[in-house]
């Protein structure tokens, strides 16, 4: 039976830990939110239904799940990691034999009272596994090719199981998240050359594999007006009113791109692009300042921490959080190919924003914690 006494810790009692958590970071992620509100608004003409009022449902429901993980121990997270991470990737299984079709994807599980894509959970639950993985190794240890097997599988089963929904920009950020973390962890450099070189080298049977819309979205982005009122709509769309909305933009619930639909997705994949019309560039501006705020303070709390486990942590999701950022204004921008990532807390989406929230938790469960030093070695919390 799990001691918990063992992992939550006598160290901090907790209304010392609720002292200790940054109130200002989540004031500054109920502010982000917030944008999000009035944009879903917007998009509803002026409606908190269908999309506002449940997003706002969701944030708070995620503010009450970021606290509850914060105030949870270090050490437990890092006893959880391995469990955490073996319910995500057996979702994961599950919706490739249960899972129901959505946009043309297999990516969501109807549980009954809930539909969640388990593709949302295996980010933040894949931090914590190589998190977990790396802590138990030296410096020297990460770069012994033995001791690269294992996590190579925890970053390779689930991409091949999420390229099978098909969902290539998931896949993408799964890739993204576990380099970031080989690369924090302190594996040397020929490993990545080597990598590098052989995606080059594979890409004739990448791109043999890939599904037809999935290849139209490259010769889309290479030339968006090939194809206008088809594969090249949504990028030309989306430039449209991202430079219609000029220096200050259109005016609140006055944008012509968005209100009278010619832009798709609105809510959810493209709504930075209907903020740029209404709010113009002062409002992205604004946007991506209030991102980049976070992405420092997460970065901070990264160098603050005095554990691998914690860092690792920190560094994973504030690189998950920078990915979902610059891929999704990259690609209404025509800068990427058209990719299934939202903007996040700002993009309608519940799994999404939930696990993200969760993410943040942990983060902030790394921040108070930032002091506690735990041992190193593969069988510290085994």
């Amino acid at each position: 039976m799990l001691d918990l006494r063992r992992f939550t810790g006598h160290e901090m009692r907790l209304t010392e830990k609720l002292i200790e958590f940054n109130w200002a970071f989540l004031l500054l992620l109920a502010l982000i939110a917030s944008i999000g509100f009035a944009m879903l608004y917007s998009v509803a003409e002026g409606s908190f239904t269908p999309w506002a009022f449940r997003q706002a449902a969701r944030f708070g429901v995620g503010v009450c799940i970021m606290i509850s993980v914060a105030m949870v121990d270090l050490r437990l997270w890092m006893r959880l990691a391995y469990p955490l991470y073996g319910v995500a990737l057996a979702m994961l299984v599950a919706v490739e034999v249960i899972g129901f079709v959505g946009m043309g994807a297999q990516r969501w599980l109807d549980l009954g009272f809930i539909s969640i894509q388990p593709s949302e959970v295996m980010k933040v639950t894949l931090i914590l596994a190589l998190a977990r993985y790396f802590h138990g190794l030296t410096l020297e240890e990460v770069s012994r090719l033995r001791n690269l097997l294992v996590p190579l599988a925890l970053v390779g089963v689930p991409v091949g199981l999420v390229v099978l929904q098909p969902d290539l920009g998931t896949a993408i950020l799964l890739i993204a998240t576990g380099g970031v973390l080989f690369f924090s962890a302190g594996l040397r450099w020929r490993y990545f050359i080597f990598a590098g070189a052989a995606v080059l080298a594979a890409i004739p049977v990448i791109w043999s594999r890939l599904h037809d819309y999935q290849r139209n979205r490259v010769f889309t982005f290479l030339d968006p007006e090939r194809d206008p009122l088809g594969t090249g709509y949504h990028i030309l769309q989306s430039k449209i009113a991202l430079g219609s909305g000029g220096i200050f933009g259109k005016g609140f619930m006055e944008g012509t791109q968005s209100q009278l639909n010619f832009l798709p997705e609105k809510h959810t994949d493209f709504i930075f692009t209907m903020l740029g019309e209404e709010l113009g560039l002062v409002g992205g501006i604004v946007l991506l300042t209030l991102y980049f705020i976070v992405l420092m303070f997460s970065l901070n709390v990264a160098l603050q921490c005095r554990n691998q486990f914690g860092r690792l942590v920190a560094i994973g999701v504030s690189m998950t959080f920078f990915f979902y950022v610059f891929i999704n204004t990259a690609m209404v921008m025509g800068l990427l190919p058209v990719v299934g990532v939202p903007l996040p807390l700002v993009s309608y989406g519940g799994t999404a924003m939930l696990s993200l929230m969760f993410a943040f938790g942990l983060l902030m469960s790394v921040y108070i914690h930032r002091n506690l030093e735990i041992s190193r070695g593969p069988s510290a919390f085994w």
